[in-house]
Protein backbone atom coordinates (compact mmCIF):
# COMPACT_ATOMS: atom_id res chain seq x y z
CA UNK A 1 0.00 0.00 0.00
CA UNK A 2 1.37 3.39 -1.00
CA UNK A 3 0.69 6.40 1.18
CA UNK A 4 1.19 9.84 -0.25
CA UNK A 5 2.11 12.52 2.27
CA UNK A 6 1.07 16.08 1.59
CA UNK A 7 2.19 19.19 3.41
CA UNK A 8 -0.78 20.65 5.30
CA UNK A 9 0.82 23.56 7.16
CA UNK A 10 4.10 24.81 8.51
CA UNK A 11 5.02 27.36 11.15
CA UNK A 12 6.89 30.46 10.01
CA UNK A 13 8.68 32.21 12.85
CA UNK A 14 8.42 35.99 12.94
CA UNK A 15 9.19 38.83 15.33
CA UNK A 16 5.80 40.35 14.48
CA UNK A 17 3.43 37.75 13.07
CA UNK A 18 0.92 40.31 11.74
CA UNK A 19 3.56 42.37 9.92
CA UNK A 20 5.19 39.33 8.33
CA UNK A 21 1.94 37.60 7.36
CA UNK A 22 0.55 40.79 5.83
CA UNK A 23 3.80 41.40 3.95
CA UNK A 24 3.79 38.00 2.25
CA UNK A 25 0.04 37.96 1.66
CA UNK A 26 0.29 41.40 0.07
CA UNK A 27 3.07 40.38 -2.30
CA UNK A 28 1.35 37.13 -3.29
CA UNK A 29 -2.12 38.71 -3.57
CA UNK A 30 -3.56 36.62 -0.73
CA UNK A 31 -5.45 37.29 2.50
CA UNK A 32 -4.36 36.84 6.10
CA UNK A 33 -6.77 34.58 7.98
CA UNK A 34 -8.18 34.91 11.46
CA UNK A 35 -5.83 34.01 14.33
CA UNK A 36 -5.82 30.36 15.33
CA UNK A 37 -4.38 30.11 18.83
CA UNK A 38 -0.87 31.59 18.68
CA UNK A 39 -0.81 31.34 14.86
CA UNK A 40 -1.78 33.79 12.13
CA UNK A 41 -2.46 31.84 8.93
CA UNK A 42 -1.89 32.65 5.28
CA UNK A 43 -3.76 30.11 3.15
CA UNK A 44 -1.86 29.46 -0.06
CA UNK A 45 -4.94 28.13 -1.83
CA UNK A 46 -3.61 24.63 -2.51
CA UNK A 47 -4.46 23.18 0.89
CA UNK A 48 -1.23 24.42 2.51
CA UNK A 49 -1.21 27.09 5.19
CA UNK A 50 1.72 29.14 6.48
CA UNK A 51 1.05 29.64 10.18
CA UNK A 52 2.96 32.68 11.38
CA UNK A 53 4.17 32.24 14.96
CA UNK A 54 5.64 35.09 16.97
CA UNK A 55 9.06 34.82 18.60
CA UNK A 56 9.75 38.34 19.82
CA UNK A 57 12.73 37.77 22.11
CA UNK A 58 14.61 35.14 20.11
CA UNK A 59 16.63 35.32 16.91
CA UNK A 60 14.81 34.07 13.83
CA UNK A 61 16.67 31.45 11.80
CA UNK A 62 16.28 32.28 8.12
CA UNK A 63 14.39 29.67 6.10
CA UNK A 64 13.64 29.35 2.39
CA UNK A 65 10.06 29.28 1.10
CA UNK A 66 9.35 28.81 -2.62
CA UNK A 67 5.97 29.58 -4.18
CA UNK A 68 4.79 28.30 -7.53
CA UNK A 69 2.72 31.18 -8.92
CA UNK A 70 0.67 31.62 -12.09
CA UNK A 71 2.55 33.20 -14.99
CA UNK A 72 -0.15 35.85 -15.35
CA UNK A 73 0.30 36.92 -11.68
CA UNK A 74 4.11 37.17 -11.72
CA UNK A 75 4.39 40.73 -13.05
CA UNK A 76 1.93 41.97 -10.44
CA UNK A 77 4.00 40.38 -7.68
CA UNK A 78 7.16 42.04 -8.99
CA UNK A 79 5.30 45.36 -9.14
CA UNK A 80 4.14 44.93 -5.52
CA UNK A 81 7.73 44.21 -4.43
CA UNK A 82 8.90 47.36 -6.20
CA UNK A 83 6.07 49.43 -4.70
CA UNK A 84 7.04 48.16 -1.22
CA UNK A 85 10.68 49.10 -1.83
CA UNK A 86 11.79 45.46 -1.60
CA UNK A 87 14.68 44.44 -3.81
CA UNK A 88 14.24 41.18 -5.67
CA UNK A 89 17.03 39.09 -7.16
CA UNK A 90 17.50 36.52 -9.91
CA UNK A 91 19.46 34.18 -7.63
CA UNK A 92 19.11 32.70 -4.14
CA UNK A 93 22.36 34.33 -2.98
CA UNK A 94 20.93 37.76 -3.78
CA UNK A 95 23.83 38.84 -6.02
CA UNK A 96 21.71 39.90 -9.03
CA UNK A 97 19.42 42.70 -7.75
CA UNK A 98 16.49 43.92 -9.80
CA UNK A 99 16.65 40.93 -12.13
CA UNK A 100 14.60 37.79 -12.58
CA UNK A 101 15.67 34.32 -13.71
CA UNK A 102 14.23 32.21 -16.51
CA UNK A 103 14.79 28.73 -15.15
CA UNK A 104 13.03 25.79 -16.82
CA UNK A 105 11.21 28.04 -19.25
CA UNK A 106 9.53 30.10 -16.55
CA UNK A 107 10.35 33.20 -14.54
CA UNK A 108 11.48 33.50 -10.95
CA UNK A 109 12.78 35.89 -8.32
CA UNK A 110 13.99 35.85 -4.72
CA UNK A 111 13.34 38.43 -2.01
CA UNK A 112 13.74 38.77 1.74
CA UNK A 113 10.78 39.09 4.08
CA UNK A 114 10.80 41.30 7.23
CA UNK A 115 12.36 38.49 9.31
CA UNK A 116 15.11 37.56 6.85
CA UNK A 117 13.42 34.53 5.30
CA UNK A 118 14.51 33.95 1.69
CA UNK A 119 11.29 33.90 -0.33
CA UNK A 120 11.06 32.72 -3.92
CA UNK A 121 8.36 33.12 -6.54
CA UNK A 122 8.52 30.99 -9.69
CA UNK A 123 6.22 30.26 -12.57
CA UNK A 124 7.56 26.78 -13.39
CA UNK A 125 8.57 24.03 -10.99
CA UNK A 126 12.16 22.88 -10.99
CA UNK A 127 12.91 19.89 -13.19
CA UNK A 128 14.35 17.13 -11.03
CA UNK A 129 16.42 14.29 -12.40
Amino acid sequence: MTTIAQLDHTAVYAHDRRRSAEFLAGILGLEVGAPFGPFLPVDLGNGVTLDYYEKRDEPIQSQHYAFLVPEEEFDGMIARLEAAGVTYHADPSHTEPGRINRLFGGRGAYFTDPDGHNMEIMTRPYVRP
